[in-house]
């Protein structure tokens, strides 16, 4: 006679398989574990969560970093000579490395919150080195050719900390639920003591947080500045070949109260508009003067200068993806700019009655005007007819010469002194980047009546902080972005930030308090249970659409050889089951 020992009905988990699948190719029921995860994989788990962390602030730098995306594609070309957006490229790599680590943490949260073994497929083990790696390469390199950019981080935290700060509470506190959950089920007391400390110090560091955090737009909106003016940096080089007359007229249009340029001086000493030491990027040189491409822009004359095209490049290059906004008249004038020269820009800002600030590049030592060059900026000046009030002068070399020879003309400084030295040297205006002055400090140059501005600040967020720290101005390459801010983009008064924290603590405080004591009512009410148990019932409660029946074990025993029966060698194993009587042959 042969016993069979029944067929074992099992519980579709398709949820489970895909999540312990797609971790560790874990598909089958049997693959899996409730055991304690090895140390191997807890060191990878903890390389794991590294590697989010540090994504995360990758991901959120290159995010703010957007303010000076040109700035960054500008050094790029300096290296390579090659103009092309860099950021592309970094930003693609960024996004897809975050959401495929940010994916595998995911799915390991769910690991712990279902009891589930950590086990890391090898696959990922590659793809997590070698998004660890080429994040800490990109690191490096930033730090060692824009390291600073980095200084963006803590500016930008002064428009986003708050709301990051209900973000990363928000999410901490629905971390309890798996917290509370592992407390619950497992019975090492240490491990309890530990994970509770661990949870209860981050959950409190987060209620405090607020302590630490400073902004300026945390403030009586009452005591708000008016709005800071907005100068044309380059004129509206998103909208216009940079440094070209198209370019300021289409900055003017959008109420900017400056204009700003980068000043050379030709061969025959006349000053002209460009940014670059060559020619290459903003001109048709390499088509008019092939033989010359690679020559400084200061060793041509000006008439060579007016033969070559300084738009076209920009319907070629498209620096800023904004060619596709643009009409077929604007295209057709873009088309035909030429070479800018100091005499035009100031004619066309004495015009509209607007300031005009410029930095001078003192030719190379071989240039025929190398001694001569401040006289012959300060002759196309008088030249032009505007008026010396409006003329912002940031040279530094023989300042006291030009104060005498035009006393009207507005002393700029491009580096930071103190308010004392500044008048001493007889400064009455500053032109910094945005990082270099703190909030205290634009304060402090405004108390002692120094006219700051900063530069370059293109996104709304920035120009909000900065109008928020009473700058008096700024000079920007997206005038047509920031005149669609009209008010901060946030402002909170202190005792409004001070509600939203309490308020927040306390939710998130009996949201916890909650969530744990739910769990704790939830594992004490109910064995232990593993979602995949076998359901030997299920086959009469269930039809057979409804459960999957598989064939786990069939054993023959044979009643003579004495090797006993199904029922002795099953009869423990806690699961419940039918049997079929044996056949007798």
């Amino acid at each position: 006679m042969v016993k069979h020992q029944p067929l074992q009905v099992y519980e579709r988990q398709l949820c489970l398989s895909c999540i312990t699948g797609i971790y560790g190719c874990r598909w089958k029921r049997y693959q899996r574990s409730h055991d304690d995860t090895t140390k191997w994989e807890l060191l990878w788990s903890l390389i794991l969560l590294f590697t989010f962390c540090l994504l995360l602030v990758w991901f959120y730098f290159w995010w703010e970093a957007h303010n000076d995306y040109n700035e960054f594609n500008w050094f790029l070309y300096n290296r390579s000579g090659e103009w092309s957006d860099g950021t592309v490229p970094i930003l693609a790599t960024t996004a897809a490395g975050f959401t495929y680590i940010a994916f595998l943490m995911v799915l390991a949260l769910c690991h712990i919150a279902l009891g589930q073994q950590l086990n890391l497929h090898w696959l990922h083990k590659i793809g997590v080195t070698v998004a660890l790696l080429t994040t800490i390469v990109g690191v490096i390199s930033i730090n060692q050719t824009w390291g600073q950019e980095w200084d963006v981080i803590p500016i930008s935290l002064q428009a986003t900390g708050p709301f990051l700060h209900i973000g990363a509470l928000a999410a901490v506190t629905a971390l309890s639920w798996i917290v509370a959950g592992q407390v619950a089920r497992t019975e090492k007391t240490m491990f309890q003591v530990v994970v509770m400390l661990l949870y209860l110090s981050v959950l409190l560091g987060l209620y405090l947080v607020p302590l630490y955090i400073s902004s300026p737009c945390i403030m009586d909106p009452s005591s708000l500045k008016p709005r800071p003016n907005v100068i044309g940096h380059q004129g509206a080089p998103m909208l216009a070949p940079e440094n070209t007359l198209w370019s300021f007229q289409r900055a003017l249009q959008m109420n900017t109260t400056g204009l700003e340029a980068d000043v050379a001086i030709s061969m025959d000493g006349v000053p002209f508009l460009m940014h670059d030491h060559t020619l290459r990027r903003t001109t048709d040189i390499e088509d008019i003067f092939p033989d010359r491409h690679m020559n400084d822009a200061s060793f041509f004359n000006w008439t060579d200068l007016q033969q070559l095209n300084a738009g076209q490049w920009f319907l070629k290059d498209d620096p800023f993806w904004t060619v596709r906004t643009l009409s077929r008249q604007e295209k057709d004038l873009i088309a035909n700019q030429s070479v800018c020269s100091l005499e035009q820009l100031l004619k066309l800002a004495s015009y509209h009655n607007s300031t005009v600030v410029f930095r001078l590049r003192r030719p190379p030592p071989e240039h025929p005007c190398y001694d001569s060059w401040i006289n012959d900026t300060l002759q196309a000046v008088q030249q032009s007819g505007v008026p010396q009030s409006l003329v912002m002068w940031t040279p530094d070399e023989h300042r006291a010469q030009v104060r005498q020879l035009a006393p009207g003309l507005i002393q700029t400084s491009v580096e930071k002194l103190s308010p004392q030295s500044l008048e001493e040297y007889g400064i009455s205006r500053l032109l910094l980047r945005y990082n270099q002055a703190s909030t205290e400090e634009i304060r402090n140059f405004t108390h002692n009546d120094i006219n700051l501005t900063l530069y370059t600040v293109n996104e709304p967020w920035l120009y909000s902080v900065l109008w928020c720290s009473d700058v008096s101005s700024v000079s920007s390459e997206a005038p047509q972005i920031l005149k669609k801010v009209p008010y901060p983009v946030w402002l909170m008064s202190p005792d409004e930030y001070r509600l939203v924290w309490v308020s927040a603590d306390l939710v998130s405080f009996a949201v916890v308090i909650g969530i744990f004591i739910f769990q704790k009512y939830r594992m004490s009410g109910m064995r232990s249970y593993n979602p995949e148990q076998i359901m030997l019932s299920a086959a009469v409660r269930r039809s057979s659409r409804d459960i999957n029946v598989m064939k786990e074990k069939l054993i023959f025993s044979e009643v003579g050889n004495g090797a006993g029966s199904a029922d002795e060698l099953y009869g423990d194993t806690g699961y419940n089951y039918y049997t079929n009587q044996g056949i007798s042959q």
